[in-house]
């Protein structure tokens, strides 16, 4: 044996332990360490946040991964913004005690408009209300009184009233702080006919009002006020809030264009403004245990999506639709104009206290069936087979015709004397069952109107094969379940309109456009022949270039006052061409699919009505697909759709 074996042997050991025992201490001095890094990860709060790392400690400085990993934990941890704590409104009473704040000039609306500006940054919502000069003898050739005041209120209670007789003929021009926040569309303006109030606004003074948001919708679709009271702000105030609001005769019909208003006016103004913003974040639920909050911040986005629908949509308390609103304003101008006639604002629903009248109820304006709708007279088959109930008026007809005999008086039933064209398909048929004469929601059985569960606007354009026989779809309503279900139907046909691209109310979606140069001429002879030498120099020769510049005319040439009466009564509305109305447009869209989508539709109505109003007297065998199966069976699903 060679002498180098027992030496290479013994250099190896030593070698071998040498490296063992340097293994051993490396992970002995790495546990060491992982304690205290698992502690500051697992406690940030008592770390600091470090804020720059120096790189010259970097680079001479051994970090174990571990370590790294947990430093940049914690700094990520500390990084990570903390909500700000939620922003408390005050309650109602103490909104109601905010003092208000008089603008008759730029200068009174630059020194308010940080405050406000501030305001409005946390939660985008104004509370909105107008005034206007009510007595008698203020109206010119029946149109109504220019508004000579707008309120404008805070979360905070802030409310500042604007006089706008002072900006009124270009006396002075409006702050464009002021024409920005209004026509602002991330700036929700919430009231009680609000929408109307800005129609005001641009009749009288050109300012464009966006992003109002009624809140009678908003009450009936947060179910927060009974359909038999009021929608006033009087009885939103009263119903939700339990506040009285003070709606005299003498304060709604005072001097708005006083050169002082008093503090009486003053407080009732502002409190219209004020009520309004309380009652937005009671309907919304913007509240906790601790009083009414909201988050820090609360974007429009937020809040106009709890709004859904309801922006810039006009009320209809009457009427059925488009038809409803139109008869409603025809029989508004045949009215007589009395010495008050013009409710304030949004009050469209409270009486002249000079009549000793009860609050009108929402659907007041519904004229009521004066004879039952359902007399449930019987038509037989030949063979004595039931076909269907009908009224009493078309069974005697038969009868007339001689086309059929009576088989019976107490049930009414008459026999047919030919074979008719359907009969039923099994005796379980929607229109073999007697129906009572009563609201369907709600019971009442003294007043009801009839209701078109899917909209005439929308069944009209249906094909001849699916509107025959279609008294399925009308039902009996009591005038004020009546007057809700419209206001429900009203958010329905804005998500069509929104899906569809069908829209309502807006340049797209009406037959006639307005023609702004033409306002513009017609507004500016309008207003010279109204103020006459009233006007400042200036604004008068502005509107005479006007006019001269639309009707060709040299500068030298002298504006006669035939050629002004010629340019106010300027039609300023144009055909639009490309018009399509909503309801076409919406079936036009289902009828892509045949069959099946306009059943769709239809299905989608109905379901809606029971949804909204959950009726709980509705005839038997009613159903949302009701005809369908038969439809399929009698036309298939290739029948030819031919829109009406």
């Amino acid at each position: 044996m060679s002498h180098r074996g027992p030496l290479t042997a013994v250099i190896t050991t030593v070698l071998g332990a040498a490296f063992g025992g340097l293994l051993i201490w490396h992970v002995y001095r790495t546990k060491r360490r992982k304690p205290s890094s698992v502690q500051k990860a697992a406690d940030p709060v008592a770390a600091p946040c470090p804020v720059e790392r120096d790189p010259a400690a970097a680079e001479g400085q051994h970090i174990p991964v571990p370590r790294l990993a947990d430093e940049e934990l914690t700094t990520a941890e500390c990084r990570t913004p903390k909500a700000p704590p939620p922003v408390r409104i005050p309650s109602c009473d103490q909104l109601l005690a905010v003092t208000p704040v008089m603008v008759g000039s730029e200068d009174d609306w630059q020194r308010m408009w940080p405050l406000m500006q501030k305001e409005l940054s946390v939660f985008p919502v104004l509370g909105l209300d107008c005034e206007w000069v009510k007595t008698e003898g203020v109206s010119v050739k029946g149109r109504a009184s220019a508004v000579s005041l707008l309120q404008m209120a805070t979360y905070s209670g802030l409310c500042v009233l604007v006089r706008l007789l002072t900006f009124r003929g270009g006396q002075q021009p409006f702050p464009p702080s002021f024409v920005d926040v209004l026509r602002d569309p991330h700036i929700l303006k919430v009231g009680v006919g609000c929408y109307d109030d800005g129609r005001r606004l641009t009749r009288d003074y050109g300012l464009s009002l966006a992003s109002t948001v009624d809140l009678r919708y908003v009450a009936l679709r947060q179910r927060r006020s009974s359909v038999s009271n009021g929608l006033s702000l009087k009885s939103l105030a009263a119903d939700l809030l339990n506040v009285s609001l003070d709606k005299s005769l003498e304060l709604r019909c005072s001097d708005w264009e006083a050169d002082q208003l008093t503090l009486e006016q003053m407080t009732y103004a502002a409190r219209d403004a004020q009520i309004s913003i309380a009652l937005f974040v009671d309907l919304l639920g913007l509240q906790t245990d601790a009083g009414p909050a909201f988050p820090s911040g609360s974007s429009y986005a937020e809040l106009a999506s709890r709004c859904q629908g309801l922006v810039d949509v006009p009320f209809r308390g009457r009427g059925d639709g488009d038809d409803g609103a139109q008869e409603g304003e025809r029989r508004r101008r045949a009215r007589k104009p009395a010495a008050c006639e013009s409710p304030e604002s949004g009050d469209q629903q409270v009486p002249d206290p000079r009549n000793n009248h009860k609050r009108k109820p929402l659907g007041v304006g519904y004229s009521a069936r004066k004879s039952p709708l359902y007399d449930n007279c019987f038509l037989y088959a030949p063979d004595g087979q039931p076909l269907c109930t009908c009224d009493k008026k078309k069974a005697k007809w038969y009868l007339d015709k001689g086309i059929g005999v009576l088989q019976s008086e107490d049930p009414f039933i008459v026999r047919l004397l030919f074979e008719p064209s359907g009969r039923p398909d099994s005796k379980q048929d929607y229109y073999l069952t007697a129906k009572e004469n009563l609201c369907v929601v709600c019971g009442v059985a003294d007043s009801y109107i009839r209701k078109n569960i899917v909209p005439h606007e929308y069944r009209r354009h249906f094909p001849t094969e699916m509107k025959d026989h279609n008294s399925h779809d009308i039902l009996l309503l009591c005038t004020g379940c009546h007057a809700a279900s419209n206001v429900h139907d009203s958010f329905l046909k804005q998500q069509l309109a929104d899906e569809f691209a069908a829209p309502q109310g807006c340049e797209e979606g009406v037959r006639l456009l307005e023609d702004s140069a033409r306002r513009r001429v017609r507004s500016a002879a309008r207003a010279l022949l109204s103020a006459k030498d009233g006007l400042p120099a200036q604004r008068r020769e502005e509107l005479q270039a006007l006019i001269k510049n639309y009707m060709n005319m040299n500068e030298e040439q002298e504006l006669t006052d035939e050629a002004l009466q010629e340019a106010a009564s300027l039609e300023t509305r144009i055909l639009n061409e490309a018009y399509i109305p909503h309801g076409l447009k919406v079936v036009r869209a289902h009828a892509e699919r045949g069959l099946r989508g306009l059943m769709e539709l239809e299905r989608r109505w109905r379901q809606h009505f029971l949804t909204a109003m959950q009726p709980r007297h509705l005839p038997p065998l009613w159903s949302v697909d009701h005809n369908h199966s038969k439809f399929l069976r009698k036309y298939g699903e290739d029948l030819p759709i031919k829109l009406n």
